[in-house]
């Protein structure tokens, strides 16, 4: 599983808008939107942030484990 993928999992998971987490982030909707449809890469300080919100690792985060 891609990071994307991941990242859209995890926050339906807790049922979060993307708005919701663009806000936590500080960019717009639409490019958080990218960034869950692979179209725009993920800058790493937003990963760890998400990591830290979702209070998983980034191996899982980036797909190279299934354990969180």
């Amino acid at each position: 599983m891609k990071y994307p993928e991941r990242m859209k999992e995890l926050r339906q998971d807790l049922d979060l808008s993307q708005e919701k987490i663009s806000k936590l982030l500080g960019v717009a909707q639409t490019t958080y939107s990218q960034y869950e449809l692979d179209k725009r890469s993920i800058p790493i300080v937003y990963l760890v942030a998400l990591c830290k919100f979702y209070n998983v690792s980034a191996d899982y985060m980036l797909g190279l484990t299934d354990k969180k």
